[in-house]
């Protein structure tokens, strides 16, 4: 019989995070992996570590942007490859916020969350670039690396989970992972532990204590959890351009349309989305990203209740891109391709034609309004066919997604 803990089903229940990539890979400006990629020596990237310091009020204004967009987490980099720390490592070494600009900021991180009703998350590098001993001494290095996660869940009260990310760059190696997952649940009994497989293992299954697969900028995936003992999440993170930390020069963002529907793709599977920012060393949010947020925001503030909604069975007929979610009351119809209501010369759809809905199921119908504007639906049920009359959006509206709520008798 499979175990299902309860703490993995509160994580789904969170369903939209925010992911923060942050570090002095922000003060350099050209991404996150600036320091291995543009071979910057150590030297150099300490002068970029001296100017990074951060807004007073940096996290504070973060939590502000997840409020806005919707989101319900946050999980930030504690520590990235670069093995800059952003937390007091307590002696561990001197390469952190606190020798550097005298400040713990996941401190300031986790304060802001509390106080704004959003639940921390902590990402922490598994790969070093900084630590010697990542490559001379991997015992060693592994000692450290643990006891800079008990750090991490021994300071800073109850947190969400901890992400982490890459082992994938040795694969072959011996992580100790009992050891490495055995410290969290120490001290963080109920915290989620999820170890990303990157972009080329996306949904594949690990260490049994394991909580979540993850598919790293790919669509989530019914996940095969026949050889898996426990009940298992899945979490999609996608980054908003080319890089996950700040970059300049990236302009090669995605539209907040896309964002939406990779957001309701993660609702059709039962997966979690964490989307990506990169903020800038002040720790505040280039314009598009947080535009990008409220546009994601609008959309999570009129289809709320579709946030707490789960996959079901029952399928549309011929419409790959429409699926639907339930919860105890209703059924929540999700539409992709709706046209708009505008003259045919200045629109490529213009609300002609008929877009009828088809399912079956055992469930009585007793109505089905639009969850944006209220307009009810005809519809008709004919034993367990069910055929639904949707209609276009009116002229000045598009939400991309639209969501019907089919209400049981």
């Amino acid at each position: 019989m499979m175990i299902v803990k309860q703490y993995i089903k509160d994580f789904e229940k969170l369903g939209f995070g925010i992911f923060v990539h942050f570090g002095v890979y922000s003060a350099v400006g050209k991404g996150e992996w600036s320091k291995a990629v543009l071979h910057i020596s150590n030297e150099e990237y300490a002068e970029y570590a001296k100017n990074f310091i951060p807004a007073e009020d940096w996290a504070k204004k973060l939590v502000a942007h997840a409020k806005t967009a919707g989101a319900r987490y946050i999980t930030i980099t504690t520590r990235h490859h670069d093995g800059f720390s952003l937390y007091d490592t307590c002696g561990l070494n001197d390469y952190d916020t606190v020798h550097y600009c005298g400040r713990d900021l996941i401190r300031e991180f986790v304060d802001a969350c509390n106080e704004g009703g959003i639940v921390p998350f902590f990402y922490h590098t598994l790969m070093d670039w900084y630590m010697p001993s990542y490559e001379a001494d991997f015992n060693e290095y592994l000692a450290y690396l643990r006891k800079s996660v008990e750090l991490l869940c021994r300071n800073y009260g109850k947190i969400g989970g901890i992400w982490f990310d890459g082992m994938w760059h040795k694969p072959n190696s011996d992580w100790q992972e009992d050891e490495l997952y055995g410290t969290i649940r120490k001290y963080q009994p109920e915290a989620m532990i999820i170890n990303n497989t990157g972009l080329s293992a996306r949904g594949a299954l690990g260490h049994i204590e394991l909580d979540s697969v993850t598919f790293e900028r790919g669509r989530p995936q019914k996940i095969n959890t026949e050889e898996s003992p426990k009940y298992i999440a899945s979490e999609m993170c996608q980054v908003m351009n080319s890089h996950w930390g700040y970059a300049e020069n990236d302009l090669s963002y995605i539209s907040p349309a896309d964002v939406i529907k990779d957001l309701t793709v993660c609702k059709k599977c039962g997966s979690n989305f964490l989307l990506n920012v990169g903020p800038l060393p002040n720790g505040y949010l280039r314009t598009i990203d947080s535009a990008i947020l409220e546009i994601v925001g609008k959309w999570v503030s009129v289809n709320r209740e579709i946030m707490d909604a789960v996959p079901c069975d029952v399928k549309i007929e011929n419409k790959d891109d429409d699926f639907i979610l339930q919860t105890d009351e209703a059924y929540y119809i999700l539409c992709n391709n709706l046209p708009m209501v505008a003259d045919p010369n200045v629109a490529l759809a213009n609300g002609s034609g008929n877009y009828e809905l088809r399912f079956k199921t055992d469930k009585r119908i007793k109505s089905i309004h639009w969850l944006d504007n209220g307009e009810e639906l005809k519809f008709t049920q004919d034993g367990s066919d069910t055929l639904v009359y949707t209609t276009p959006f009116s002229y000045g509206n598009h939400l991309v997604v639209r969501a019907a709520k089919a209400i049981f008798e």
